[in-house]
């Protein structure tokens, strides 16, 4: 019999948060833990209100669904993950924060790191971005003063985009990766990739709006930048569609449902000859340590949601520089503190 606990934070970022999607101060979020008496797994669970998702209501779904996720055995964190998902299919970032736990549990019951239970290597491992919400040049400059890295994640969809990335690269030889959440044109997008090109610029992410199929196909022929899709790949059965439109997908653990999902999502992304990101909501290190098995098998990786914030509720793994550390325990590694 498992033992389901859920704890509630507001997590307060560094700096205000500004993407075309809105701006935020802090995130809500839920992390939850099961324990089956001996060793405890971790999970994690954002309550963002872009997809519509609110804390009260996330607890008390956990609440409702409290005596089920409790008296469902767990098995392996796979079978786990099948037998709630007929309960959870319509509720994916509470189904990631149980099958994060379940994965966590279960490695530490075999003693070993998730990534080794998979029986994964951690070399070949990719460096991690840091993203910059779009704002006043000079608030952007100053952020990057503060937090020098090697590849920066910038957040576009402003009347000023091109101009934005000119001034930055001013200030450093980092690698740039954009990303205009939906808010160009495909002829605009075209407009702009040589210049972004010649500028560092390694890849667009989602350009265009999830609907416009048409001018991403004009994308995937024409653009001289690689195209990675996010918002157009949210669940298993959008990794299959996106080929032949975007030459990399961006895998989301909450929108696709958690680690079991985005582990196939990753393997047909992968036979179907795209790249492969992972990113990451503003999380603590629960999630955010969860991404981290995953880099060995991951061409890019955008997981700096808890470097974002300056009162991380957990532990897990440390970033420096860009590089991921993971902490020396079994499971997933990351705890409360």
């Amino acid at each position: 019999m498992l033992t389901l606990n859920v704890y509630p934070f507001q997590l307060k970022l560094r700096h205000t948060f500004r993407i075309t999607h809105g701006s935020r101060d802090y995130q809500p979020t839920v992390i939850i833990s099961l324990s089956n008496g001996i060793y405890t797994g971790y999970g994690e669970a954002t309550a963002t209100k872009y997809y519509g998702l609110d804390q009260d209501e996330m607890i008390q779904r956990f609440n409702a669904w409290k005596p089920i996720i409790e008296s469902t055995p767990l098995v392996t964190a796979e079978k786990y993950w099948e037998l709630l998902h007929p309960l959870l299919k319509n509720h994916p970032f509470e189904q990631c924060a149980l099958d994060e736990a379940a994965h966590d549990l279960m490695a530490q019951i075999e003693g070993l790191p998730l990534y080794k239970k998979w029986g994964l290597q951690y070399q070949n491992i990719p460096l991690t971005d840091y993203t910059l919400g779009f704002g006043p040049i000079e608030e952007m400059v100053a952020k990057m003063e503060e937090m020098p890295w090697p590849i920066y994640k910038i957040k576009l969809g402003t009347k000023d985009d091109l101009n934005i990335i000119r001034h930055l690269r001013k200030h450093t030889t980092a690698i740039f990766r954009v990303d205009a959440n939906t808010a160009w044109t495909a002829e605009e997008t075209l407009a702009y990739a040589p210049e972004l090109k010649e500028l560092g610029v390694e890849f667009i992410e989602q350009p265009l709006k999830p609907e416009d199929w048409e001018g991403q196909r004009r994308l995937f022929e024409q653009c001289v930048l690689p195209v990675i899709a996010d918002e157009s790949c949210q669940k298993e059965e959008d990794v299959k569609r996106c080929a032949g439109y975007f030459h990399g997908v961006n895998v989301k653990l909450m929108k696709s449902g958690g680690l079991t999902p985005a582990l196939r999502m990753i393997q047909e992304a992968k036979e179907l000859n795209m790249k492969v990101m992972v990113g990451c909501m503003t999380e603590s290190s629960v999630g955010i340590t969860a991404i981290a098995h995953l880099l060995p098998l991951l061409d890019y990786v955008d997981m700096d949601g808890a470097l974002l914030l300056s009162n991380d509720p957990a532990e897990g793994a440390i970033i420096e520089h860009g590089e991921v550390i993971l902490p020396h325990r079994n499971g997933i590694g990351a705890k409360l503190i």
